[in-house]
């Protein structure tokens, strides 16, 4: 006699046919089956679920180890006449000019200008720090989002944040 069984006599529980005598195999040995396939089910179903809440835990530490390497190189403006290289400095990120048109040259951004300063992880792949417009010479506050591996968004924003300027920088290998 199984364990449902045992329990079932424990707990005096008449069958519905208490004249054939009760507990009966056949139906202890279904309710064992039930049960046991109802556990193995659960424990399959938790396994799935710890499986899959470890991938996610992994997968959410991957990307910000990533995100903040991949933020270092050298970049592009939209129209290819400046690359800004960025690179540690100290506990934050800059970006200096490492090579502008004649054009741009002409207008201030000269390589060696430090565009981008100490900008620091703000979560979600955002870095916000300062920037530097060296056309106009206006300084304001920066904000970088890393779109993809070689595309960033930086946003720079001069006067308590009224006069707004985003370009799409691509990463130049």
């Amino acid at each position: 006699m199984g364990l449902i069984c045992r329990i079932l006599v424990w707990a005096r529980v008449d069958g519905p046919f208490p004249e054939r005598g009760w507990p009966n195999p056949f139906i202890c040995r279904q309710a064992e089956c039930a049960i046991l396939a109802a556990n193995r089910g659960y424990w399959a179903r938790m396994k799935r679920i710890l499986n899959m809440a470890g991938l996610i835990l992994v997968a959410a530490a991957a990307p910000a180890a990533a995100s903040a390497q991949a933020l270092e190189g050298k970049w592009a403006n939209p129209h290819r006449s400046v690359i800004v290289n960025v690179t540690r400095c100290g506990g934050a990120y800059c970006g200096t000019v490492s090579w502008a048109n004649a054009h741009n040259r002409e207008k201030g951004t000269t390589p060696g200008t430090r565009v981008l300063s100490d900008l620091r992880p703000a979560g979600d792949g955002v870095y916000k720090g300062r920037a530097f417009e060296p056309k106009r010479n206006i300084s304001g506050s920066a904000t970088v989002r890393q779109v993809g591996e070689d595309v960033m968004i930086v946003k720079g924003c001069a006067v308590m944040g009224l006069f707004c300027k985003e370009q799409r920088w691509t990463r130049v290998s």
